[in-house]
């Protein structure tokens, strides 16, 4: 196995060796209230989730103010059916005023504040507010001139892999690399929402480990914690997941968003699936050592006078585990006994003199 790799962000350490970073994504289910996204940044830390991530763009820095053709939204299964994109970004944006008060009680907070950029200004801005990490959404992992723009930052890149074939996702790697970064966190990520588990493709995770030599995770947009803590065994150790305050109050991502309870479980959850991993390991564990005695072993089952023979009926294999092993059980049938045993003792080599 290649060394651990180990990702500082801030004050967190990212990798196998440490339990699963946990990050609230709030995307727009602030609902353009920032007394509610204030609330987020205090629940998702009462939840303890140890990110909260925002996404840094305007509608004009996304797309163009057209409503039809591609730039309408017509699938009858969307969440957005019958918005144009542009309306969509008005409606989900982060203003950015907000960006330094909802950074700010991150801090007060003691979790890690960060966001996705969109395009070359939001990643000057972000710089100016002194981010800890970046991330890059699915829609933008093919766009060069941002993972370059964000790279020469010289700070860790999360980056979701959604819908990017290996030769794109190989160039995302190779570009980042040659710009500066060297700490990358590859997100498996099925850009569909909510995602089904059936979708979600898990044994890609280390997969992606061993091909590009990054640290891995999952941008989760399935609904519970199954999916997450099945990731874990897969070697993620970063899981993104949507978070709202309730799916309830409405949003354009309130729908597949987690509540405070269900983060609270996914932290726990996740660590345990971590803990669980431990080590390649047979034989008896430490913790194992005291529940020996109730293997089963070879036992004296109706007295025995010396001189008799072993039979079925007179030895036989039962819990507790004092006597020989079960193995010798064949073997000793038909042998004689030297002395007189009586029912109950567990049987040893001493009694065949």
């Amino acid at each position: 196995m290649n060394k651990e790799r180990v990702i500082q962000v801030g004050t967190i350490r990212i990798g196998r060796l440490y339990k699963p970073f946990i990050i609230a994504e709030m995307s727009g289910n602030h609902n353009q209230s920032l007394e509610r996204a204030l609330a987020i940044v205090d629940a998702a830390s009462d939840a303890g989730a140890h990110a909260l991530k925002l996404q840094t763009y305007t509608a004009d820095t996304m797309t163009l103010d057209i409503r039809e053709r591609e730039f309408f939204i017509s699938d009858p299964n969307s969440l957005w059916k019958g918005r144009s994109l542009y309306e969509l970004y008005q409606e989900a944006y982060t203003p950015w005023e907000w960006h330094k008060p909802i950074f700010d009680r991150c801090r007060e907070k003691g979790i890690i504040g960060f966001s996705t950029p969109f395009d070359a200004t939001a990643v000057d801005f972000l710089e100016e507010l002194n981010v800890p990490c970046y991330k890059i959404a699915s829609f933008e992992n093919t766009d060069i001139p941002l993972i370059k723009k964000v790279a020469k930052t010289g700070k860790p890149i999360i980056i979701s892999t959604g819908m990017a074939s290996v030769e794109e996702l190989d160039l995302t790697v190779k570009i980042a690399r040659e710009n500066g970064c060297n700490d990358i966190v590859l997100l498996k990520c099925t850009s569909s929402y909510p995602s089904s588990p059936e979708n979600t493709n898990l044994l890609t995770i280390p997969h992606l480990r061993e091909l590009f030599d990054v640290e891995v995770g999952l941008s989760d947009h399935t609904m519970g914690v199954g999916v997450a803590c099945a990731s874990i065994a897969m070697g993620a150790s970063v899981i993104e997941k949507h978070f709202t305050l309730c799916r309830a109050d409405g949003g354009v991502d309130s729908a597949f968003s987690m509540e405070p309870h269900e983060v609270k479980l996914l932290v726990a959850a996740t660590k345990q699936a971590w803990q669980a991993l431990g080590q390649v390991a047979y034989g008896v564990t430490e913790t194992e050592k005291k529940s020996l005695i109730f293997k089963r072993s070879l036992y004296v089952s109706k007295d025995i006078k010396s001189g008799e023979t072993l039979t079925r009926k007179n030895l036989r294999t039962i819990r507790p585990g004092l006597g020989l092993p079960p193995k010798y059980y064949e073997i000793l049938l038909e042998k004689k006994v030297t002395c007189d045993i009586k029912k109950g003792t567990p049987f040893t080599w001493d009694f065949l003199g």
